[in-house]
This record gives structure tokens, sequence and C-alpha cells, in this order.
């Protein structure tokens, strides 16, 4: 048997970006509502320009989403006709915590995911829940200012506390933040942070991270407390750094650029701040704030799991000329003429996959669970509205024989892996419905114009024989 017996092969969502539902029963607005689509998204969500209402004159995706909201019960039904063992699924803050420093949780919003986590089981789909996939109620942000505030960590704390409880039973697998090391490169997407001219912003970025990891800590303890059965894992959007050449500063670089993601999963695996985030800190002036108790908390509650994302590898140079090449998506990266790359300048790297989960189970010897792999592309229905998305099998097929080969030939430790968007939602970096991922095609355009009709896709038939094969059959 090439992956374990209970491998848990399924696919990956997030409230923000297929949910809708943005004002039904008493939820609050979240920063990531207010990230429109069209060219300023990235000075937003990046925290270089402030938005912090619906403004008139843009679209915001977020509002709508897919409406799963509404359809949840047809989506899991698709999901459970491919056959998948767990679903992962994000929790909107602010549908629990409507404004997020509230006492009481709204009840309306727990028996919304209840529901939801019912008829996942139902289907024998195990739910795999990420606490805060971007979410940060906007109060916390006008009031608090959202991460870079130690009172969220209370905040956050009460919101595990509830739904630990609320959901004892049905949901065993928790990640505790999506794609952590996203606050270095989007702050505001990644944790409600809006960077002002009078900021320190590395300064800003890192105390926020420290509240985050603190918050994590607490999450795992909280959870194992509750239910022994509980498993919580960490995540970060992964992807092998390559030096552009032999020179040995190319190389450095590329370390670098690795080191600025591991920090997090350094802390959250092992336990404590790893000696090059400090000495890096030190250099660059940035004093955190961190207070009696914390260091204990982090040494104490490790996570259970490593939970990662991986879409591509970059190459990194220290050359002024090389670097002007810079391009892609919101991990820059120089172009790599061995690859292929997207439409949208993402480069196809599945030997860099297995590279990655390597490097990852190496360097911490957890279990991996890959939680996000996929291919952003624009489907066209044909005149029946079948999509033929060879292009998809293509790349998740490469990408699955390299996890494969990660297992049966490297000795890496793989629970599973979820698909991202495997049903078309709204896309975090660029906020366009164009940019699809799923082996559900839904019936909606840039605009949120469409009946929202779902259609399988001819990925859905192949993911189906997948699943049920094991990950053996990869054809056609």
């Amino acid at each position: 048997m090439v992956f374990r017996e209970d491998f848990l092969w399924g696919g990956a969502t997030a409230a923000n970006q297929c949910e809708g539902g943005f004002d039904k029963d008493g939820r609050g607005l979240a920063n990531v509502d207010l990230a429109p689509s069209g060219p300023e998204r990235f000075d937003i969500i990046s925290g270089e320009k402030k938005m912090l209402n619906f403004e008139e004159s843009y679209y915001y995706p977020a509002k709508l989403g897919i409406n799963m909201f509404e359809h949840y019960k047809e989506d899991i039904a698709l999901l459970a006709e491919m056959g998948f063992k767990v679903y992962r699924l994000s929790i909107a803050w602010s549908r629990i915590f409507p404004n997020g420093d509230e006492l009481e949780p709204n009840e309306a919003g727990l028996q919304f995911y209840e529901n939801i986590f019912l008829e996942c089981r139902k289907h024998d789909i195990e739910p795999l829940v990420t606490i805060t996939h971007f979410d940060c109620p906007i109060h916390l942000v006008k009031e608090y200012g959202a991460w870079r505030n130690r009172k969220l960590i209370s905040f956050y704390e009460r919101l595990c506390r509830v739904i630990f409880n609320r959901y004892k039973g049905l949901v065993t697998r928790w990640i505790t933040f999506n794609e952590i090391n996203m606050i270095l490169h989007a702050p505001f997407m990644g944790a409600g942070l809006y960077l002002g001219e009078d900021d320190d912003k590395e300064t800003v970025m890192y105390q926020a991270a420290h509240h985050e990891l603190v918050a994590s800590a607490l999450a795992t303890k909280i959870a194992h407390e509750i239910d022994p059965n509980n498993q919580i894992g960490c995540m970060l959007a992964a992807g092998v750094n390559y030096a552009y050449s032999a020179n040995p500063e190319d190389v450095w670089r590329a370390k670098e650029v690795d080191r600025e993601s591991y920090f997090f999963i350094d802390v959250q695996s092992r336990g404590e701040y790893p000696s090059y985030a400090l000495k890096k800190m030190e250099q660059k002036g940035i004093n955190l704030d961190i207070e009696e108790g914390d260091l204990g908390l982090l040494k104490e509650h490790t996570v259970d799991f490593i939970a990662l994302s991986y879409y591509n590898s970059t190459v990194q140079s220290t050359d002024p000329e090389i670097l002007e090449t810079l391009s892609g998506n919101l991990f820059p990266s120089i172009p790599n003429p061995y690859l292929e790359t997207s439409e949208w300048g993402w480069q196809i790297d599945p030997l860099g996959f297995r590279i990655t989960l390597n490097d990852l189970y190496d360097r911490y010897q957890k279990p991996l669970f890959v939680v996000e792999n996929g291919l952003g592309a624009s489907d066209t229905p044909n005149e029946t509205g079948y999509v033929e998305d060879d292009y998809r099998i293509s790349y998740l097929s490469k990408h699955i024989k390299a996890m494969r080969d990660a297992v049966t030939l490297d000795g890496v430790d793989i629970i599973g892996y979820t698909t991202w968007g495997c049903i078309d939602l709204v896309s975090a970096s660029t906020g366009e419905m164009k940019k699809r991922y799923g082996f559900i095609y839904v019936d909606l355009d840039n605009e949120g114009k469409g009946s929202m009709k779902r259609t399988k896709k001819k990925s859905f038939d192949w993911y189906k024989k997948v699943i049920a094969t094991n990950g053996e059959n990869l054809d056609c």
C-alpha cells in the first residue's frame, strides 16, 4: 500500500472565500470582507491602504462568495460523491463573535457551523477546521489595532473555548492559524494590520506574530484539556526557495527567505524562538514585548502536526540585474527557466513539492498534512456547461505522484491531502472568480453575476478515482 490505510483525501475552502452571507444571522464584518477586487486589492491586503468600511465605488467579492451559506448541503453532498474522507473548512470569527470582544457568542453562528459539521459527519466526512483563516472582526481592527494588541489573545482564547466545547466529538482536527507566515506578506489580510506611516512596520508585524504564536499555544493547551482526542496543527504557506546560481550569496539568500517562514513553525513545533530569529531581531532593533509565562506556554504546548499549502517554488538571488526580473504573487520569484508557469505566473514544480515535504519533515519530525495544493486556471465550459480541465488533472496528478514519492521513497509521514478550492471560490490573492481551482464549476463571474449552478468538471470523476484507489490510480 502506497499511502496509509487511513489517509485523509479531500479538499479545502475558506469561509471568507466561499461562504457569503456576510450580513446573515448577526454576523459581524471582518477584515477579509473589506478586500475589494481590482487593482487596489493588493495595497489593501498588504496594509498599505486603509479600508475599514465598505465604499460604494468598489466590489467586495467576499460579501457573496459562492453563497455556500445557503448551498452547503448541496456542496457537501457533491464532495461526498467524490468520496471525500476529510473536508477542510474555516470558521468566520465574526459569525460567532460579531465584534470579537463580546462575553457571549452568537448562537445562530454556532448553530450554523454545527449544522455543517453534522452534515459532513452524515456523509462520513471528517471536518478539519481552521480556527482563523485570515479572519479578524473589523471591530477588533478599529478598536484595538488587531493582532498588534495583546488583548486579542484573550478574545481568541474565548473563541477557542467556545468552539472546542460546542463541537467536542464533531471536530477533532484543528488548525490554529492559516498560513501564519502570511502576516509578513499581506499583513491586513493575514492579521488585520494596517501599517501607518509612523509605524515601525517590522516591529509591528513581529509583535503581532508573537501574539498569534502565544494564542496558538494557548489554543493547543485548551484543545487537549477539553478533549484528549483533539489534534492541533499549525500551518505555513510553504515552497522551496532555490538559489539562482551556485554563487554562495544566492545560496545564502535562499536560506534566509526559507527562514522567514520556518521561524513561525520553529516556534509552534519546537516550542521556542530559534537563535537565528532572535539575532535578526536584535540586529534590526526589534524588541518584542514578551510577558512572563509566554515562553513557557510556547515550550509546553507544541502542535501535533504540521499543515502546509504548496503551489509553487521560488528562485532567489542577490544580483540587482536578476532581481529586476522578479514577478509572481505574494511570494515574488525570479523566473525559473526549467519550469512551466500557470496563467497567473506561478511556477509549476512537482519535484519542488517533494523537496518541500522532505525539508519540513527532516526539520520537524512531525506528521505533515498537505491542506492546500492546486492550480488556478480560467475554465471555459463547453456548450453543455462541461469543463474539460485536463490541465488541472495533469497538475494534480504530478503533485500527488511527487507526494507519493516523498512517502514511499523518502519515508515522509503524511496524514492527508486536501486540494485547494475543491469547489470554485473567490481567489484570495486577486479577488477573482475567474481564477478557478475546483472540481466543481460554479456559474459566477468576477462581478458576482451568474446562476451559481454547480456543475461537475472532468476532474471531478478523476479525483473520485484517485480517492477510491488511495492514490494508486492517477491516470486521466
